[in-house]
């Protein structure tokens, strides 16, 4: 992957560097500790609010549910959501290339979990980290047509979606064709995404019509993110905290 293949909001700080590197460590040490990337702990705490009940139920009925992270990086949202790590835990876990390797704490359900990110060697450290089940390498902007139809097939068959600090890289039309795809799946199914402020606003506001035209909305939560870069803080001026919305919504039987 190159970093020309990352789509970028101009006045945002690019990671290209960190997302090819062959383990987490990278992410944990100038994204994580760096910018105090805090982010997880509420995508974490809304999923057990307005998701969790509902997933445990299924598990006590005796279903594996299929979950997918979607622009899923190094996983770390997976390890808050499917295994229930604070970001400290994640940070301490993510700590060296030795320990990184391990996950420290078991997924709390019965979980069929793909993971579909740009970066291949991101996916190759969940894989082999145990994280992922399977994974999809792709630009989501532009697929090659067999892994366009893989991705659609694991989006439509997912129980859960999850896409956080993620949309903010796709074009419309991708995001379009994502989200029609989850909506094609039967049954109850629940997607939680993430909106960045203060970058790229028009395209937030036209995914967020996008939801609300295909799903039903369930919950929000606003948190902090992380700090912003120098770089960021130049072209925001006053501006310390990228902020963060979560939605939850709910595939229409």
């Amino acid at each position: 992957m190159s970093q020309s293949e990352v789509k970028t909001e101009e006045k945002k700080q690019h990671f290209d560097d960190i997302y090819v590197a062959e383990t987490p460590v990278p992410f944990k040490e100038r994204i994580i500790d760096a910018l105090d990337y805090i982010s997880d702990d509420f995508n974490r705490q809304t999923f057990d609010r307005l998701i969790l009940p509902w997933a445990e139920q299924q598990a006590a009925d005796g279903r594996t549910l299929n979950y997918v992270d979607l622009a899923c990086c190094f996983g770390n949202t997976t390890m808050a959501a499917v295994h229930n790590m604070t970001v400290d835990e994640i940070r301490e876990n993510w700590a060296s290339e030795t320990v990184c390797n391990t996950i420290s704490k078991p997924r709390r359900l019965p979980m069929h979990t793909t993971g579909i990110d740009i970066s291949e060697n991101a996916l190759a450290y969940g894989q082999r980290a145990g994280l992922f089940d399977d994974v999809h390498a792709a630009d989501l902007n532009n697929p090659p047509a067999e892994t366009r139809d893989a991705i659609e097939k694991s989006l439509e068959e997912a129980d859960i979606l999850l896409s956080t600090a993620s949309l903010v890289y796709l074009d419309p039309p991708a995001i379009a064709s994502l989200l029609d795809a989850f909506r094609r799946g039967e049954g109850e199914g629940y997607l939680l995404v993430n909106f960045l402020n203060p970058f790229a606003l028009e395209k937030a506001d036209e995914t967020k019509r996008m939801l609300l035209d295909r799903f039903e909305f369930v919950g929000s939560t606003a948190s902090r993110h992380r700090r912003m870069s120098e770089l960021e803080q130049e072209n925001y001026p006053g501006e310390e905290w990228a902020l963060l919305e979560i939605w939850v919504l709910r595939r229409k039987a």
